[in-house]
């Protein structure tokens, strides 16, 4: 049995409009010890302005260490999300990714099978994803990189699809990022989900759902950028700890995936208070 740690995804600053170190200071500021920062290919206009949170895989990853060193915050994980199964799209950006987290020393980096290609078949699509998989695997593995696969997409969005995804590639790096509110969105039973692949977590997407947000998308959609404040949405918290704890071989980290900076300092004093029971 693991420790649960909290931490917090770099999302929470997307409607403040702020770059990746307001984030980091903002996240050490509300007492967070872990982050997860998001990563983007190329170049983009509004976080090369200062904009947005989001850092480049073409800047120095140590841009990315030097600035969670600096606010005493470690890192979880990467978020690197990018369509599998569209290796044109994914497959230099995910390969890059495990080779920016082997450098830095970051133990996961989360994606999911993406949007598809509207002309493909879905076995034609499962093809393409456990080739992107296997070849990012090869890379991973020499890293001790984990790929958390998240629930996202039109195949992730049940945990039969997730399974099959999973179980395309056999590698010891590849793992699990459980999305609550993803999960919860897709119209499933979060807690049987969570039981089921508990053994095989490497990170989790902390994200609760508000009421109104449930009865407007829950099963009408497979998934949601951000959540509310953990603790004042539909998900029960104590629960989802507890079977972690139980079941989870491993330390994970529960990074809280929000809209707001207020919305975040909520989250980590709800989940404090329930990891000290």
């Amino acid at each position: 049995m693991g420790k649960i740690h909290i931490g917090l995804n770099a999302e929470f600053s997307r409607s403040s409009d702020k770059p990746f170190e307001w984030a980091v200071k903002s996240a050490a500021e509300m007492g967070y010890k872990y982050f997860e920062p998001m990563i983007h290919f190329g170049r983009e206009l509004m976080s090369e302005a200062g904009y947005f949170h989001t850092v480049s895989m073409f800047d120095d990853p140590w841009r990315i260490k030097s600035a969670c060193d600096k606010a005493g915050l470690k890192i979880s994980g990467l978020q690197a999300h990018g369509p599998l199964g569209r290796p044109d799209v994914h497959g230099e950006y995910i390969k890059l990714a495990i080779r920016v987290a082997g450098e830095i020393g970051v133990p996961v980096i989360n994606t999911d099978e993406g949007i598809k290609a509207k002309w493909t078949t879905e076995e034609e699509d499962f093809v393409l994803i456990k080739y992107t998989l296997q070849e990012a695997a090869f890379i991973a593995e020499r890293r001790g990189v984990k790929i958390g696969i998240e629930p996202h997409a039109q195949y992730s969005r049940t945990p039969d699809g997730l399974d099959r995804i999973y179980k395309l590639v056999k590698s010891p790096a590849i793992g699990i990022n459980f999305d609550t509110g993803n999960a919860y969105l897709c119209g499933h039973d979060v807690y049987k989900w969570l039981n089921r692949v508990a053994g095989r977590l490497v990170h989790m997407h902390a994200k609760d759902i508000s009421v109104s947000h449930s009865k407007s998308e829950k099963g009408k959609v497979t998934g949601t950028p951000v959540g509310c404040a953990c603790g004042e949405g539909v998900l029960d918290w104590e629960k989802i700890i507890h079977i972690v704890r139980r079941k989870c071989p491993r330390d994970i980290v529960f990074s809280v995936e929000c809209g707001t900076p207020d919305q975040a300092a909520k989250s980590l004093k709800h989940l404090s208070k329930l990891l000290k029971k």
